[in-house]
């Protein structure tokens, strides 16, 4: 059994005991999230949210908080004596797939 759920803009494909990343949430290392935005549930028989399923979650354990590697921008205009360099890392939430309940 597997469902797609939104979380942080982007959909994924989640499967029991699987690992993802998603975009940074604001709860502990340790602690249980419950994503309510599911809109699409497959396996046996498929239910097609419209645009969401209806009384169908997704449970999952935070495992850990991060920084991905870094991005580094680099501007640069010829014979100007002009760059920009910039570096970002985009924070991310490790979280585990426990169960899917719809």
């Amino acid at each position: 059994m597997y469902a797609i759920i939104v979380t942080g803009g982007k959909q994924y494909k989640v499967e029991a005991g699987e690992a993802i990343f998603v975009e940074k949430l604001n709860v502990e290392a340790g602690e249980k999230v419950t994503f309510d935005e599911v809109v699409f549930v497959g396996g046996d028989s498929a239910k097609i949210g419209t645009p969401t399923v209806a009384g169908a979650t997704v449970t999952g354990t935070v495992e850990k908080q991060g920084k991905e590697k870094k991005v580094i921008t680099f501007k640069y205009k010829a014979k100007k004596h002009s760059h920009t360099k910039q570096g970002h890392r985009q924070p991310y939430t490790k979280v585990v797939i426990d169960a899917i309940n719809a």
